[in-house]
């Protein structure tokens, strides 16, 4: 017996209702948007090891295990360096309300050389004063501005013990269930969309690829830059090494400049100092690091899946960073990826329909 297709006025009213239901469901889950997006790209990372252990374990035991691997690779270190951070972080705000003198007198020495005063005569002509006390001054208030805003974000985290403890079980539990359940999640999302099959695992199969080169590729990419950076920073006695190399991690991110925006002006500081020798080899080590990971390492981690042009890219993690925060190197690269599949399934599926509407 075929089934009677409902009247409009009840289409329309379920789908007020429904519209209405999603709309308080996701004013429910929006508090942990971040932890449950988190989750999931975690889960696709390590699905493959869960895929492995399922073969020979029941889902439980795989996913329990798996899940216990992300705690000691992800979770733990975390907790370290973010203590670890904060303590840097106040060191350097401490360090800058007293660092005027200091910075003058390495000021001085420079002051001397034929670069400054053709530096100076430039800043004359622009009508500006170019004095060793106004860098100085300068930088120790850049450094307590800086020193003072991740002290307190990184303390802010730390200091919190209890919503750490609970954002870090939560995910804890997502991770749990969407390793066992991602499949038929994902099936069940599908089902609800109106949109064609092949072209919801497209999208999908485009998150999944970003997702893969941002935290993959890029992601480890960048942690080996800021590891070697704050090591660097450790031999030379640059500064707080876990800070500054947290600071490169993030710049690694971002191509074109990445890490470089952090050693060269270190070098320059230790020619200032004149420690010509040291300068010329943080040049020389910037210059081994940036060749080996970006045109070596990460091509061969990322490989192709992220086509997206570099000003692109570039953008989208600045404007990630500017609208959501740290988490934003994640989100920008997402939202961008999610626009540019989009637009082009409406290319090859939609336009044509689209222009053959006429205006009456």
């Amino acid at each position: 017996m075929q089934e009677t297709p409902p009247s409009p006025m009840v289409l329309r009213y379920f789908l007020i209702l429904f519209l209405i239901s999603i709309v308080l469901a996701g004013r429910l889950l929006w508090p942990f948007i971040s932890i449950l997006v988190l989750s999931f790209l975690l889960t696709s990372i390590f699905r493959p090891i869960y895929c492995g252990l399922n073969r020979k374990l029941p889902d439980f035991i795989a996913s329990l295990l798996t899940c216990t691997l992300v705690v000691l690779l992800v979770f733990i270190p975390l907790v370290f360096f973010i203590t670890a951070l904060a303590q840097e972080a106040q060191g350097l705000y401490e360090w800058s309300r007293g660092a005027g003198a200091g910075l003058a007198q390495m000021l001085r020495t420079f002051q001397e050389s034929p670069l400054y005063v053709r530096l100076q005569e430039t800043a004359a002509l622009l009508g500006f004063s170019l004095e060793p006390e106004d860098i100085s001054r300068t930088l120790a208030d850049l450094a307590r501005v800086a020193g003072l805003f991740l002290y307190n974000q990184a303390s802010g985290w730390a200091a919190n013990i209890m919503m750490f403890v609970f954002s870090f079980f939560l995910m804890f539990i997502t991770i749990f269930f969407l390793l066992i359940e991602q499949d038929r999640l994902l099936n069940y999302i599908f089902r609800l969309s109106p949109l064609p099959d092949d072209q919801e695992r497209r999208l999908f199969a485009k998150f999944d690829e970003i997702t893969g080169a941002v935290l993959i590729g890029n992601g480890i990419c960048a942690l080996i830059q800021g590891v070697l950076g704050g090591l660097i920073f450790l031999v030379f006695s640059l500064g707080p090494p876990v800070l500054w190399g947290a600071v490169m991690a993030v710049l690694a991110f971002l191509p074109i400049f990445g890490i470089g925006l952090v050693l060269v002006p270190a070098a320059i500081v230790l020619g200032f100092k004149g420690n010509l020798l040291g300068a010329v080899i943080l040049f020389m080590l910037y210059g081994v690091i940036t060749v080996t990971i970006e045109y070596f390492l990460k091509p061969k981690l990322v490989g192709s899946r992220v086509k997206m042009h570099t000003l692109l890219v570039f953008l989208s993690i600045i404007g990630g960073l500017n609208a959501f925060g740290f988490l934003g190197i994640i989100y920008g690269p997402l939202i961008i990826t999610a626009f540019l599949t989009l637009a082009e399934i409406y290319l090859s599926s939609y336009d044509r329909y689209v222009k053959q509407v006429k205006p009456e």
